[in-house]
């Protein structure tokens, strides 16, 4: 009697099942933690982009949470789930208001238009 999937097909789907569970764990946890605040920024503290994005926050009057990849015991998977929200580099990785907003490049863009203050008073992080 087969069960119609050889050994290697089975262990490389149960593999498969796996990850995309682990995955969403790890999606789950950065979700969680972007909605905790009106601003979060996801970094690495030896990244000079984004210390200047934190900067650009706090002359904005935000005072985002911080959430250090290289400081978190599981940074490494969370870096790698930003990644696949179309963070790259992975880090900075900038939420407002619960929803990514993008990386240094995407940040800068918003706030040479004049958008990021306003994404910022939206979503309570600044009262102007």
């Amino acid at each position: 009697m087969t069960t119609g999937l050889r050994p290697c097909h089975a262990l490389a789907t149960i593999i498969k099942i796996e990850f995309v569970t682990f995955f969403l764990v790890v999606m789950d946890r950065i979700r969680d933690l972007a909605s905790k605040k009106a601003a979060v920024i996801f970094t690495k503290s030896s990244c000079c982009m984004c210390y200047s994005i934190k900067t650009l926050f706090y002359e904005l009057g935000a005072s985002p949470a911080i959430h250090e990849l290289d400081h978190d015991p599981s940074g490494r998977d969370m870096e790698w789930a930003l990644r696949g929200l179309g963070c790259d580099p992975s880090v900075p990785a900038v939420f407002i208001g619960g929803r990514f907003v993008g990386s240094a490049k995407d940040v800068i863009s918003f706030h040479v238009d004049g958008s990021l203050k306003q994404m910022l008073i939206d979503a309570k992080a600044i009262w102007f």
